[in-house]
Parts: C-alpha cells; structure tokens; sequence
C-alpha cells in the first residue's frame, strides 16, 4: 500500500513537454552529440525520470506481492474456518449421538424396571389364585354333599312308608278351593266399584275450520251466523275471525271443540254446507287432540 501512496504524490506525469526534452537530450547524448548547461539540466531530469522508473516499478512490484499475500491470507483463513466449521459440525454430532445414547439407555432402565414391576405383580396373583384355589375346594366338596342329600330323601320316604300316601293331599280340598273362589269374587267386585266411581275420560279435539264464501259480496256476519247455528251433543263453538284471501275475499276462521265420540269433521263439514247460499267450501286448517 506504501507504493501506491508513492504513486498517487508523484506529479511528473503532468509535465510532458519536460519529459519529451529529457529523453530528446539523452538520446543526443548517447549519440555524441556536445551537451548545453540546458542539456545538461536536462540529462538530471532523465536521472530523476529513470529512478521514478525504478521506484514505480519496485512499487508495483511490491503492491503485486502484498495482493497475492492478502489472498493467499484469506484463503487460509478460508480453509481455516472451513475446517474449523466441520469440526464444529462433526463435535455437534457427537454431542448428539451421546445424548440420544444417553436417553436410550434411560429408556431401557425403565422397560426394566417396568417388567420387574409387572413380574412381581404376575407372582404375587398366582399366590392368591393358589391360596383361594385350596380354600374353596372344602367349601365345594359340603356343597355337593347338601346337594345330593334331598335327592335321597324321597327315596327313603317312598321304601318306608307307602301307606302314608292316604294322608298327603296334592290337589287340596274343595273347601279351600271355594274360599279362593269367593275371595276372588270379592275383589273383582271392589276394583269394578273403584272404577265405577272414577269418572270416565272423555277424548276431545280442537278443531280450526276454514269457511270459504263464493265472493266478495256474500255476507260473512250473515254466513258467521248460519256457522253457529249448528247446535250438536258434545259441539262447542269458539272464537273466529276473517282473514283475507285475495281480491277482497275473505273467509270465515273459527274455532270448535268437538267430543271424538259425538261429533265428526264429515258431519261438521256436511252441516256446514248445507248453507250453500253462503258456503262454497269448508276446510279443515288444523285439528289437535285435546
């Protein structure tokens, strides 16, 4: 860097004219041709221009060799940090193999101590089986002592007594039986006298009818009035209104009660129609069980 810096303060390159002089009076010179005291001054400018020469060159020289050592400098650092960098890597690898070796062999530490556990467990049932095992076994063997014994006994009843037979009564007396007969009666009586007593339910049904008319001139208070004039056993009428369909018709929405067993929607429906003055048709919008 020394010798570029010696190259950037040189300034004789800015004067050419005394450059061309210089070497006009050296070339004379060597031919021997007589020098002037300006030819002389000129022959020290062509030493000084020859040792600028030298130090350029020797600068040069100098700024190739610190090049070529600046990059043989990195590229040891280069293959220093490669290097260093696969040691890194080849240690982190290292490091972690032995901790997977590590957990591994925790990991089989406790299998061990699991199959331990389980061996001692499987042990300590197979004692128990064994030690319930042989208490059982007198148990089962009384067991079926009282159970064969009452197969015995009737054995030894029929060979010893056969005329006993005469005063055991496998069908019971008539007496008896009409006692049951009568307690029965009894009670049939009282669970009809309860039942009659309850009142009966009766099943009931909420009815919504749809009462169309022919058309916008029929009187719907006059048709209204014809509805209500059905009068049945177990018909109760309710509330109703008119809802418009279109066109300025409206018909007729009531509600009714009706008794299931009484009264019928076909009877409703046929006694409905029967105003056929008023009543084009009767529908039926919903109908629930009471």
């Amino acid at each position: 860097m020394s010798g570029l810096q010696g190259l950037a303060q040189e300034n004789i390159w800015f004067d050419k004219s005394r450059y061309d002089e210089a070497e006009r009076c050296f070339y004379e010179g060597s031919n021997g041709i007589p020098q002037t005291s300006q030819e002389r001054d000129s022959s020290a400018i062509l030493q000084d221009i020859a040792k600028a020469r030298q130090n350029i060159q020797q600068s040069l020289a100098g700024v190739k060799t610190a090049l070529q050592g600046s990059k043989a400098h990195t590229r040891s650092q280069k293959q220093r940090e490669r290097k260093t960098s696969q040691n890194a890597s080849k240690s982190e690898d290292q490091s972690e193999l032995v901790s997977r070796l590590k957990s591994l062999e925790l990991d089989n530490k406790n299998l061990h101590r699991v199959v331990d556990d389980l061996r001692a467990t499987l042990s300590k049932l197979e004692s128990r089986m064994t030690t319930l095992e042989k208490g059982q076994s007198p148990a089962s063997k009384t067991v079926t002592v009282t159970k064969a014994a009452p197969v015995q006994k009737p054995k030894v009843e029929e060979h010893n007594g056969a005329d006993d037979d005469d005063d055991i009564d496998l069908f019971g007396s008539d007496e008896e039986d009409e006692e049951a007969e009568r307690i029965k009666a009894e009670r049939v009586k009282e669970y009809s006298q309860k039942k009659a007593k309850k009142p009966a339910l009766i099943a009931k049904s909420s009815i919504l009818l749809d009462v169309k008319p022919w058309d916008d001139e029929t009187d719907m208070s006059k048709l209204e009035e014809c509805v209500r004039s059905i009068q049945m056993d177990g018909l109760l009428w309710g509330a109703s209104k008119l809802v418009p369909v279109g066109y300025g018709i409206k018909k007729l929405q009531i509600n009714c009660v009706v008794e299931d067993d009484k009264v019928g929607t076909d009877i409703l429906e046929e006694e409905i129609t029967k105003y056929e003055d008023y009543v084009q048709s009767v529908d039926i919008a919903a109908f629930n069980k009471i």
